[in-house]
């Protein structure tokens, strides 16, 4: 399995000034970061990928702090990138490694993903904090996803 997350609720962007890739998450989105980190532990993630924006390391490193591990950073991840070289990173990293990106990559990848033959088992969810688990076939290919839904920010 891959886990292809999008970054938890982050402050607004067009309030926030400086270099949006310094931008944060907001106090309920590093409440959602907690609960995927959670879910990314319990369901086996070993590997964490992320976009280098500040946002997306800042979702996963619940994880990291709980597997001991270290985030890697690929900008084929980063907003604005086209899905095809995030296609080629999902097929070079090992199962159980979760990456995350940004809310026009992730649709991009995921129509990538069922042209290629890959079948949607979910109502797709594009909301900040879903995450999509990505089922692999024999040959490597991934073969089915589905959209476990974002975790409630509010408590």
């Amino acid at each position: 399995m891959l886990y292809l997350v999008r970054h938890a609720k982050a402050g607004s962007r067009s309030e926030f000034v400086g270099d949006d890739k310094l931008r944060p998450l907001s106090p309920p989105g590093r409440r959602q970061a907690e609960a995927i980190g959670k879910r990314l532990v319990e369901a086996g993630v070993q590997h964490l990928v992320s976009s280098s924006s500040l946002r997306c390391m800042q979702t996963l490193r619940p994880a990291a702090k709980s597997l001991g591990a270290k985030i890697e950073t690929d900008d084929r991840l980063y907003e604005g990138r086209p899905a095809d070289p995030v296609l080629d990173l999902l097929a070079s990293v090992p199962d159980a490694t979760a990456l995350c990106s940004h809310g026009d990559v992730i649709p991009d990848t995921m129509d990538a993903l069922v042209r290629r033959g890959c079948e949607i088992l979910s109502v797709p969810d594009w909301r900040k904090g879903t995450v999509w688990v990505l089922q692999r076939g024999p040959s490597g290919e991934i073969v089915s996803a589905e959209a476990w839904p974002p975790p409630d920010s509010a408590k």
